[in-house]
């Protein structure tokens, strides 16, 4: 059978693995040092159809973003990706935002990372 629906299209911007040097941390070894992390973003865009950039967000954009937050100190990896996430959210025609840090070194072994997801209600 053959459904008459018009199709829902969900478009997602991505930025994936973007190694960054962040003043970030709490312990005393870890203040006023730049430290590697690696953030990945997916956007949720509210856009039935993308024909041109106007209508979607430049992924560079988002990475200017994070390579500011970075300049400055901030504590905690869950309070970088927060607010990561909510300036990505005020971008034009984003309903989601979804923010993943991996912290490479705050483990002996494996990686520590946070993931945060913020949507318009």
């Amino acid at each position: 059978m053959r459904n008459n629906k018009p199709f829902r299209i969900k478009n997602v911007v991505r930025v994936r693995e973007l190694p960054l040097l962040a003043d970030i941390g709490i312990n005393p070894d870890e203040v006023g040092r730049r430290q590697p992390l690696v953030i990945s973003v997916d956007l949720e865009l509210n856009a039935d159809e993308i024909n041109g950039i106007d209508q979607t967000v430049d992924y560079r954009r988002v990475a200017k973003a994070a390579e500011n937050l970075a300049l400055t100190h901030i504590p905690l990896i869950e309070t970088f990706g927060q607010q990561l996430a909510k300036h990505c959210l005020d971008m034009k025609g984003v309903t989601c935002a979804r923010v993943q840090i991996d912290k490479p070194f705050a483990l002996t072994r494996g990686q520590a990372g946070v993931e945060i997801v913020l949507s318009k209600a």
